[in-house]
């Protein structure tokens, strides 16, 4: 998918600033853009048009209408940019730590919507990268602990080395064509229900 076919949720319910950044976005070609003037309910449009980005523009954003959309942003696993009149750094640490991956304080202009949008996108996409980066490397290490507990197992209970006692979880793994964590696990599982 390109940049130009992305669905676009601006959520603004002012409606000058909202025909800003519609029109800052179809003058850049995007032709998939939906606006939306009423906060309440938002989260069933999210999931009806399942947007790829989300533009929230908030003139004077009182606390509970930022609760209201960070809970929002949370969990909605998109790009977000939010357009904010005036901020403090409470806000913006609350809308970091919410996942919006763009937060620009009086900016809005139609001609710095697409940037920013770009923007967005490109920092969304850096973060699920790294998200899943940890994700992989948190399993990994998790998978590597179970192993340990495997190899300390079959050491323990049968004498062997460590070297013999992993290449007999390699080998098993590969016979029984399963993955080494999930031959450990079973180790580890069968050693509990006899002790």
């Amino acid at each position: 998918m390109t940049h130009l076919d992305l669905t676009i949720l601006v959520i603004d319910e002012n409606t000058i600033r909202a025909s800003i950044i519609e029109e800052g976005l179809r003058e850049a070609g995007h032709a998939r853009v939906t606006v939306v003037h009423e906060v309440n309910g938002i989260a069933r449009t999210i999931e009806t048009l399942m947007p790829d980005v989300i533009i929230i523009d908030i003139e004077n954003p009182n606390r509970d209408m930022m609760e209201h959309l960070f809970q929002l942003t949370r969990t909605v696993s998109r790009p977000i940019a939010m357009f904010v009149d005036r901020s403090d750094t409470a806000s913006i640490e609350a809308a970091v730590e919410a996942g919006v991956s763009a937060y620009i304080v009086d900016g809005l202009k139609k001609e710095r919507v697409k940037p920013i949008l770009d923007m967005a996108v490109s920092r969304f996409n850096a973060f699920s990268r790294l998200r899943r980066e940890l994700a992989d490397a948190r399993s990994a290490l998790e998978e590597r602990k179970l192993i340990e507990r495997a190899k300390g197992i079959l050491m323990k209970k049968r004498g062997l080395s460590e070297e013999e006692a992993f290449a007999l979880l390699r080998q098993t793994a590969m016979n029984e064509k399963k993955k080494m964590s999930e031959i450990a696990q079973s180790v580890v599982t069968a050693a509990g229900l006899l002790m």
